[in-house]
């Protein structure tokens, strides 16, 4: 069982930053199974959509509306800690941000609301 404890959602104006950061809490054996994290996002009537992924390796994977402006990184050092530090925001980035991270199943975080607004 993996467990994705999400932080850093909020309001902001369009052009501003946020950054998403998810941990996740598990056992020492599922911590190391662990081997891809992102981020995804759902808008109001629509379907969620991946934003930006990364795996053990390091190899990133981004979303074609959110490249050069989103980045996505790690911190394995004791946890896994994923970041998402996202710029020029615009209204259309407004969703539910989930953090996912992949074993041999499938967890989700519990999401958090990101608003880009005037």
């Amino acid at each position: 069982q993996v467990r994705l404890v999400e932080s850093g959602g909020g309001s902001v104006q369009p052009g501003g930053s946020l950054r998403l950061s998810c941990a996740a809490s598990t056992s020492l054996v599922s911590i190391n199974a662990i081997n891809v994290m992102g981020w995804y996002r759902q808008a109001p009537g629509k379907e969620r959509e991946l934003v930006a992924t990364i795996t053990n390796g390091g190899r990133t994977n981004y979303a074609d509306s959110v490249k050069d402006r989103f980045t996505i990184s790690r911190d394995y050092a004791k946890t896994k800690t994923v970041y998402l530090q996202m710029n020029s925001l615009k209204p259309e980035d407004t969703a539910v941000y989930y953090c996912h991270a992949r074993t041999m199943y499938d967890y989700w975080g519990q999401g958090t609301q990101v608003t880009v607004s005037s």
